[in-house]
């Protein structure tokens, strides 16, 4: 996909700010002394809190999202809390899910930390909740949204059925994701229409699950109700090629982000199998589109600091906290109090 043809993709999805018509997910990244939004947060976990684990430099803390058209309002964590008061918003998806999710709680804690917090889960899924605005922030850890199941034969991956989807009923926001588990192989056989295959091409296989799962909106989702996001690809950088610096050693030693207007390695295709088949729900599903915005951060990921940097764990698919998926929770405040 070109950069025209993002752009153009970009476009669709544009919200109304301030009177302009406003896409905030097309912009560049400016510096801004004011970030992060908060350190020291008791909830962000090992496996994205890069300070703990000694990353020296604080530049890329320091990085705002600017939109083309009009300036990105700040995350008001006390105005969510009183417009979202006895309501509840659901991360769904794999550890990208997890880390937005809990860059979310982390924003609100730094905005009312002496408020009471309650931390709970059932099941799979993890509650927090803020009992005075009666707020619950969610998360379902579903790396296929589709079904992954114990047979005689071993563990296989429906394609064709979602047994979960009653967790998701009732919610007020959900803000899916599914990509990163695709490229893993964690079944013995896939089965879609009664067929059982040990493996097959993993974009079609995304695209038939995502079918399945757009399938369930529609039968499931009333938009007047439920609000629906699905956030597209979070891009990894292993590869400095992608970036014109072929030398890069993964994303080790990055302090700042791609300085160019066009990512030099593209849209990850991955990408346009999702907006394939958001297209087919556009009137049910908003596409939280962070892909374009941190293509240009190969500078925000854990990288040798994290649990498993000592013995030469090198993470540059994940986000440090505090990082840029507080940028993604600045759009998400903004569309769902806007």
């Amino acid at each position: 996909m070109g950069a025209t043809h993002l752009l153009l993709c970009l476009s669709l999805f544009a919200v109304l700010v301030q009177g302009q018509n406003c896409n905030f997910f097309e912009g560049s990244w400016v510096v801004d002394n004011a970030y992060p939004l908060y350190t020291n947060c008791p909830f962000a976990s090992d496996l994205y809190n890069c300070q703990k684990f000694g990353r020296p430099d604080k530049a890329y803390l320091k990085y705002r999202w600017k939109p083309t058209a009009c300036e990105l309002p700040g995350f008001n964590g006390l105005n969510f809390l009183e417009k979202f008061r006895r309501k509840s918003i659901m991360f769904v998806g794999d550890s990208i899910s997890r880390d937005q999710y809990e860059s979310f709680i982390c924003m609100i804690h730094s905005a009312v930390p002496n408020a009471t917090y309650r931390q709970t889960s059932r099941g799979h899924i993890i509650i927090f909740e803020i009992p005075e605005y009666e707020v619950k922030v969610m998360r379902d850890q579903n790396v296929y949204l589709v079904d992954l199941v114990k047979e005689q034969v071993g563990q296989v991956l429906r394609l064709d059925s979602i047994q979960d989807g009653k967790s998701w009923l009732g919610i007020d926001v959900l803000v899916f994701n599914s990509w990163h588990w695709w490229n893993r192989k964690t079944w013995d056989y896939i089965e879609v229409g009664g067929k059982y295959v040990k493996d097959m091409n993993r974009f079609v296989a995304l695209e038939t699950a995502l079918t399945t799962w757009a399938r369930w909106v529609k039968a499931n989702i009333n938009p007047q109700k439920t609000t629906v996001f699905f956030q597209g690809a979070s891009p990894t950088h292993y590869n400095g090629s992608m970036w014109n610096e072929p030398k890069a050693d993964k994303c080790i030693g990055q302090t700042q982000p791609v300085l160019r207007t066009v990512y030099p390695g593209g849209i990850p295709p991955e990408l346009g199998v999702q907006k394939k088949v958001l297209s087919t729900v556009s009137n049910l599903v908003k596409v939280f589109d962070t892909t374009y915005m941190s293509l240009f951060r190969k500078d925000g990921h854990p990288s040798k600091y994290n649990p498993g940097g000592n013995t030469g764990g090198v993470d540059c698919l994940h986000w440090c906290l505090p990082g840029l998926p507080d940028t993604w929770n600045e759009i998400l405040y903004n569309l769902i109090i806007a």
